[in-house]
């Protein structure tokens, strides 16, 4: 388990399948997981079951984001496209509930997973790409280091429109 003072990281369990069903089919949230179908109980049983796998085989690693003081689950952070060759991987996350956003917790996720980044997995770098309306995710990857190192213009479709994707970078100096 990872953790701080005021978060722990841990892998998911068996216990989080109704947590993990109602977050994954919440239509608020399927912009920023781009999401477009949703997710059976069946599915996500079987992602369960399966997650505790090395990140060196699934190539991702996806971590249940708990508070301390209540052990109440508030959210997930995420390793995808983990490429040990080049020793980068990106960096995602999700706090449920906006009573537990702007409290620190994202910051300490990130912060944890930097940490666990570099000093664990020997990456090079951790990257992230935010949606350009995202300012929240934005100020969040900026206040920890990460710069921003490409745009791309209407990128993601947005109902009838499109919005700019940006990307950011951190790299282990």
């Amino acid at each position: 388990m990872i953790n701080d003072d005021i978060i722990r990281l841990r892998a998911l369990e068996p216990e989080d399948l109704e947590c993990l069903y109602q977050w994954e089919n919440d239509m608020d949230l399927w912009e920023v997981s781009d999401t477009l179908t949703p997710f059976s109980l069946f599915t996500l049983k079987k992602y369960i079951e399966t997650c505790h796998l090395d990140i060196y085989t699934t190539k991702q690693l996806r971590l249940m984001i708990e508070r301390v003081d209540t052990n109440a689950r508030i959210g997930l952070v995420d390793l995808y496209d983990f490429d040990p060759y080049h020793q980068r991987a990106g960096i995602g996350i999700m706090i449920h509930n906006t009573e537990n956003q702007k409290q620190g917790f994202a910051t300490a996720a990130i912060r944890l997973m930097i940490d666990y980044c570099f000093e664990t997995l020997g990456l090079n770098q951790i990257y992230s790409s935010v949606p350009s309306g995202n300012i929240g995710s934005r100020k969040l990857f900026e206040k920890l280091g990460f710069v921003q190192t490409g745009y791309r213009k209407n990128w993601l479709r947005r109902g009838n429109g499109w919005e700019d994707i940006v990307y950011f970078q951190l790299l282990n100096q």
